[in-house]
Parts: C-alpha cells; sequence; structure tokens
C-alpha cells in the first residue's frame, strides 16, 4: 500500500546513526568459534581431509540491543523522524513481538502512548516484554494480523502507524548495521540476514551498495516460510504454504509486493534452512559464545555454516537479529530437540 517506498540514501543512513546516538548500541562482531565438517565424513562420523579452509564466520550481536533485538534501530528512527506532531496521538504497529517492543520503548522514552497489533501465535517471552515497556497488546489471527502489514492500518485504531518493514525511515535505521559492518569488517564479502519482510536486509543492503559493492546480501529463512526464495525463482512476488514455528520472527505468507523491486534488486539470493537447522545454530550460539539467539536470529548462522565449506576463505557475516527465544523452547532446543 505505499507505492513511492523507496530504499534509504546513504546520507539517510549517517542521519539515523546520529539520531540513534544514546538509544541503540554499536554491537560487537565476533567470530564465530566452530569446527566445520569434514569432508568425506563416514556414517558414523569418521574423520577425513578436509577439502580446504572454510570460510571465516562472524556474528553481527544484535540480540544485545536494549530490546534484544535490531528493531529498535528502525523503530526509533522512524518515531524520532516523526516529530512530536504526529506523535501526538500514540503509535501502534503489527508486530510477533521484536518491532512492537522497539516501538514500545521507543514510545516509552518519547512519553507517548503505544499499542501492538500481533498475531495469536506470538511467543509469550514477547508478549510479556511489550507489556512491560508500556505497550497494549492486541491478538487477533493470523490472517487479520498480515492484514494489517498488507493494508499499514487497522481501522478505528488511532495514533501513527509504524510499519515493521515498509519504511524508508525503518530501513535506515536497520542500514546503520551495514555502516557498523563496513568499520567493523571493511573486507566482508557476504552478509547473510534472517528475512521477515525485507525491511532490515534492504536497509543493510542500501548501505552496502555505497560501501562496499563487492559484497553481497542474502536474506535468510526457513523451509516453513520462505517467500523471499519463491518469489526469486519466479521473478515476482508470491505467496507460500506458511507453517507456523519455533522461528517467529521472520517468515510470512507472501512477500509484500511494495517490498519486491527493492528486494529484487538489493538482495543477490535466498538461502533456505531447515527448523532442525536453525534449531542447532540456536544450540551452538549457546554453547560455545553463551550467546542466546532466538530462531530467527539464528537462520543466518544455520546458513552461513551450511555455505562455508563452499566458499574458502570468504568473510560471511550473519546478523544475529535478536535473542527473544521463550524459555521452555530454549531447553528443548539445548536438549537436542526442536520445539
Amino acid at each position: 500500500m505505499n507505492g513511492d517506498l523507496r530504499a534509504p540514501t546513504l546520507g539517510e543512513i549517517r542521519a539515523a546513526r546520529e539520531r540513534l546516538a544514546g538509544i541503540a548500541l554499536r554491537t560487537p562482531l565476533l567470530r564465530l568459534e566452530w569446527e566445520p565438517p569434514t569432508a568425506g565424513a563416514g556414517a558414523a562420523g569418521e574423520a577425513a581431509p578436509a577439502a580446504g579452509p572454510a570460510a571465516e564466520i562472524y556474528l553481527k550481536l544484535e540480540n544485545l540491543q536494549p530490546i534484544g533485538s535490531f528493531k529498535l534501530r528502525g523503530a526509533a528512527n522512524a518515531m524520532l523522524q516523526g516529530g512530536p506532531e504526529r506523535l501526538a496521538g500514540g503509535v501502534y504497529t503489527a508486530s510477533a513481538g521484536n518491532m512492537a517492543q522497539g516501538v514500545a520503548w521507543s514510545a516509552r522514552r518519547l512519553g507517548v502512548g503505544a499499542t501492538a497489533i500481533v498475531p495469536d501465535h506470538a511467543p509469550a517471552t514477547k508478549l510479556a516484554a511489550i507489556e512491560r515497556l508500556g505497550g497494549t497488546v492486541v491478538k487477533v489471527p493470523f490472517e487479520r494480523w498480515w492484514q494489517v502489514i498488507a493494508e499499514h492500518r487497522y481501522p478505528g485504531m488511532a495514533g501513527l502507524f509504524i510499519h515493521p518493514v515498509s519504511d524508508t525511515a525503518v530501513m535506515a535505521g536497520n542500514g546503520t548495521i551495514g555502516l557498523e559492518i563496513c568499520e567493523q569488517l571493511p573486507g566482508v564479502d557476504l552478509v547473510l540476514v534472517p528475512f521477515g519482510g525485507g525491511g532490515l536486509s534492504c536497509g543493510i543492503a542500501a548501505a552496502l551498495r555505497e560501501l562496499r559493492p563487492a559484497a553481497a546480501v542474502h536474506g535468510c529463512e526457513v523451509t516453513t516460510a520462505a517467500p523471499l526464495a519463491a518469489s526469486l525463482a519466479a521473478g515476482a512476488p508470491q505467496a507460500v504454504d506458511y507453517q507456523p514455528s519455533f522461528v517467529d520472527g521472520i517468515g510470512g505468507k507472501a512477500l509484500l509486493p511494495e517490498m519486491w523491486p527493492l528486494v529484487s534488486r538489493l538482495l543477490a539470493g535466498s538461502r533456505v534452512v531447515s527448523l532442525a537447522a536453525a534449531a542447532a545454530a540456536v544450540r551452538l550460539l549457546a554453547e560455545r559464545h553463551r550467546v542466546i539467539a532466538e530462531g530467527a536470529g539464528a537462520t543466518a548462522v544455520a546458513a552461513a555454516m551450511a555455505l562455508a565449506a563452499t566458499a574458502p576463505g570468504k568473510k560471511i557475516v550473519c546478523i544475529v537479529s535478536g535473542g527473544n527465544i521463550d524459555n521452555a523452547k530454549l531447553a528443548t532446543i539445548l536438549a537436542g530437540g526442536v520445539p
């Protein structure tokens, strides 16, 4: 519903960084500690000589933001750009949890009310966080929630609507991650980004296009919700058979039509991983780095580990987009299961 949507300019992304000073953290970039599987290992796991050096994998830890997610960057930037007059009636968003937390956190800081329209499968951990931050939760069926995202409004709801994806100011805030990556790892070759609607990946790609054009940006999805892969294969936005899972922070039933021109131009591809691979990545991050990632935040890591052996010497950055996972689901994963 936003035909004038465009990617942010480098100037807008840099202005967003100034606007977010003291709000969003400059998150660390860490080298992933892991051992790639050896080539030709047998069924019993016998070691075999590796084909060569694997890619270098780095973690951009957005789960360390004050709300446990990168969403603070886009939400705060959009609201600060809105100005006092537009914010006077409060704000609302449609979110499975993380954008709602970013909006609620920013609204509390600015002294305005915030409401979150959430799908009925939204995790309890995220809903509790929204309310803890002073936000009001309105739970609706998934189809109705998706309609709010598609139409950019919820009839009868007062206040300024902050779209979680299709907003240039939101993407500019997200793009500040790209600025940091270029400064922290100037030779980056590939950035893997969890793909929900494209606001994070397109924001980062807009910055890299200007500062590190040799670097590619790929969206990362899970097999139960991969509209980006389907759309890129078809050359047009596609709807898919969406199945809810513990990977609740990304994925939907379709690629938003207004995002297609940006996504098709800025992203170099999609990497799709299984739920089991995402769970394994959550477990690895916890065991090796004591980093708690939610399912969406681990998809990029799962994709990088699958890619590492075929990209020797390449520098790959994984966006660990958030860490807001239910304790029960985390416990299941740490015990070796898939929620």
